[in-house]
């Protein structure tokens, strides 16, 4: 018995693809300071566990001072900034100042890309990211990691659902 082998109609389902997680740039102090190391690592856990790839492993390595003292700043800039262009959105713990964090997040900004900054109670949070009332930033208090989770996963979840809802309308 033959068995023909016909190619799908183009009404039929293909199968599915992999999905490609969303692509997040983690922002944290680094010579700022390093106090927030297990916070930072909090966050790239729940990104991970909401269903995002975090492309700024660095941020959360311990031993990031050290291996970066063999980088130029040239080198440290390109790095993060091509991670950046990768990127399909920014978050940023702002609870510690840092002038990389605030170039980090106008710059994500600018390309329009949303970033949302989370601090704790005690931040005395620029004003600057207070009173931007650009609909690409939302600035979040948290207390703990059930906060965390909650604003992380509900950031991951509307910009995956406003790509959804930005994909091109097919013609009938």
């Amino acid at each position: 018995m033959d068995t023909e082998v016909t190619e799908p109609k183009a009404s039929e389902p293909k199968a599915s693809e992999p999905k490609i997680p969303l692509k997040v740039f983690l922002s944290g102090s680094i010579r700022g300071g390093r106090d927030l190391l297990p916070t930072y690592r909090l966050i790239y856990d729940l990104l991970q566990e909401a269903g995002a790839g975090v492309v700024s492993w660095h941020v959360v390595d311990p031993d990031l001072e050290a291996r970066e003292a063999d980088m130029t700043e040239e080198g440290i800039y390109a790095r993060d900034m091509g991670l950046l262009s990768e990127s399909d959105a920014l978050v940023a713990e702002v609870t510690l100042p840092s002038v990389g964090v605030g170039y980090e997040i106008c710059r994500a900004l600018v390309k329009g890309l949303p970033v949302l900054c989370l601090h704790r109670p005690e931040a005395s949070v620029s004003s600057m990211l207070l009173g931007n009332p650009g609909p690409d930033l939302k600035v979040q208090e948290y207390s703990g990691p059930d906060e965390l989770r909650k604003y992380l996963k509900e950031f991951v979840e509307s910009i995956e659902a406003g790509k959804k809802q930005k994909s091109p309308h097919k013609p009938e």
